[in-house]
């Protein structure tokens, strides 16, 4: 595994605040992933998302790392713990997940 691999991601979102993921797992998001190892490779593992509010970035950030967790469960139909979604974020989340392409 490179080293670039095992560094951590930091998502920052509309206010600056930061939310950090393992590269692994961010890099399920073809978005992050073109982001991370495209032009903007020399970033530092920092991606900018201006235009998601801070509690949403929260939300991609924890939906990002329970899908890395659960990947291999959910392929060989094993069961697994649902993600929850609150009702009054599922506009904003699906917003989001549609940018990210996750």
């Amino acid at each position: 595994m490179e080293e670039t691999e095992k560094n951590p991601v930091t998502l920052v979102a509309s206010d600056g605040s930061e939310y950090t993921v393992p590269r692994e797992a961010a890099l399920l998001s073809p978005m992050l992933r073109a982001m991370l190892d495209g032009p903007f490779e020399d970033s530092g593992n920092i991606v900018t998302l201006p235009d998601i509010e801070p509690h949403v970035v929260a939300k991609v950030a924890e939906y990002l790392e329970y899908n890395f967790k659960y990947k291999e469960q959910a392929e060989q139909d094993q069961p697994f713990p649902e993600f929850n979604i609150p009702s009054e974020m599922s506009l904003e989340l699906l917003i989001a997940a549609d940018y990210l392409n996750i």
